[in-house]
């Protein structure tokens, strides 16, 4: 049994901002880079003073993989080094996601040599970040949500390699870079945090299913776990995956995340009346952390539109019940803080942060969306009045691998 205190959350705030990063090429081929297409980059130093109102001191940022390493084993880390040098100035704690659906224009997760490059950036970030940062706490997402990119380039042809029924083999492709790249992460800086984040999700039969539809249905909800199975060891063990390289569990959870198979029909989260089959948040964070046993965050949330603030007010009342159980929550992040757009249709914006763009003036502009700020800080006053009092949690050791 681990005993941990509440010194042992390693983040600066419970609340964090995420910045979209993403560089993949999209359905079409093109290269996308949402730093600059949002205008973070060029306004990072606004961005991160208006957040400090809204108690978010710790935020997730990418490095853009695909623009960092042009040249294979060559790195420009000056768009890294800008954005350090802004979260020094305004006291931000940076976590880091090293390749955020993005690849360098010669690599796929199928190239035979993905792994090797992939754990070469990682040794060469941790010296560049430990030159400019000895001492600080280092928290690092080598590659952001395997199981939603495998489906995406494998599956769905919205990415590269552009496949179709070959999910399974980009989903074993990026878990060996993973592995590969954690290993090297550690060997570089034992006191590296590592933070995975991946879907948080709950498939269902239809009503009054067959028993083949059961069957399927608990199949496809059983592999959102496949990727962090795999980096503990638990699944495909020839990989390398151990106990020791699962660290901080994070997981991604939107309004859009939980739907029936056979046929797909999305559940709706805030009906009238509830869909019987709807699971609640908290309920499906219990179970996963029961998984695992580590401590988790919930890493990716945000609805878009006008009901954003009724899905803030939704995920206090969730974190509000966890938090009550004594379990290990340790931190949420508003992603997209800044609304981005589309992937495949750039011109299309999804309205989806608590500051919205105006496209309409350099930047673009943001327009903070009064209404959510409003809900996001009674959401703040919610869940901290539910966080337990200073105390030991003691924590379950990861299940014994079959």
């Amino acid at each position: 049994m681990t005993i941990l205190t509440s010194d042992s959350n390693p983040f600066q705030s419970f609340w964090w901002g995420g910045y979209e990063c993403t560089d993949q090429l999209n359905a079409f081929g093109n290269r996308v880079d949402f730093l600059p297409l949002t205008g973070h980059l060029q306004l990072i130093d606004e961005d991160y003073a208006a957040q400090k109102p809204f108690n978010i001191g710790t935020v997730r940022e990418g490095i853009r993989w695909a623009m960092i390493e042009k040249t294979p084993y060559q790195y420009d880390f000056s768009t890294v080094q800008m954005m350090l040098d802004a979260g020094k100035r305004h006291g931000v704690q940076q976590i880091w996601d090293l390749c955020h659906f993005g690849y360098p224009d010669d690599l796929t997760p199928l190239h035979p040599m993905f792994a090797r490059r992939f754990a070469a950036l990682c040794r060469a970030f941790v010296d560049f970040y430990r030159s400019q940062r000895p001492d600080d706490v280092l928290i690092v997402t080598p590659i952001n949500e395997v199981s939603f990119i495998s489906w995406l380039g494998g599956d769905a042809n919205g990415t590269t390699p552009y496949c179709h029924g070959q999910g399974w083999r980009v989903k074993y492709g990026l878990m060996r870079a993973y592995i590969e790249g954690s290993y090297a992460l550690r060997e570089a800086d034992p006191s590296i945090r590592l933070l995975t984040t991946e879907p948080l999700i709950s498939i269902v039969p239809p009503p009054n299913p067959w028993p083949q539809h059961r069957r399927e249905a608990r199949e496809s909800h059983e592999n959102q776990f496949q990727a962090t199975d795999i980096l503990c060891g638990r699944l495909c063990p020839e990989l390398g995956g151990s106990p020791e390289l699962l660290d901080i569990v994070g997981f991604n959870y939107y309004y859009d995340n939980q739907w029936q198979l056979h046929p797909y029909q999305k559940l709706g989260w805030n009906d009238v009346q509830m869909d019987p089959r709807w699971v609640p948040l908290h309920k499906l964070l219990r179970k996963a952390y029961q998984r695992y046993g580590r401590p988790f965050a919930i890493t990716e949330t945000s609805h878009p539109g006008v009901d954003r603030p009724i899905w803030w007010r939704m995920i206090a009342d969730e974190c509000a019940q966890v938090l009550r159980k004594g379990l290990p929550l340790q931190g949420v992040c508003i992603y997209p803080l800044i609304d981005r757009p589309d992937w495949d249709h750039t011109h299309e914006w999804h309205q989806s942060g608590l500051w919205d763009a105006d496209l309409s003036q350099p930047g673009p502009a943001r327009v903070l969306h009064q209404p959510s700020a409003e809900a996001l800080l009674q959401a703040q006053a919610v869940v901290s009045a539910a966080k337990p009092p200073r105390r030991r949690v003691l924590l379950p050791q990861l299940p014994e691998l079959l």
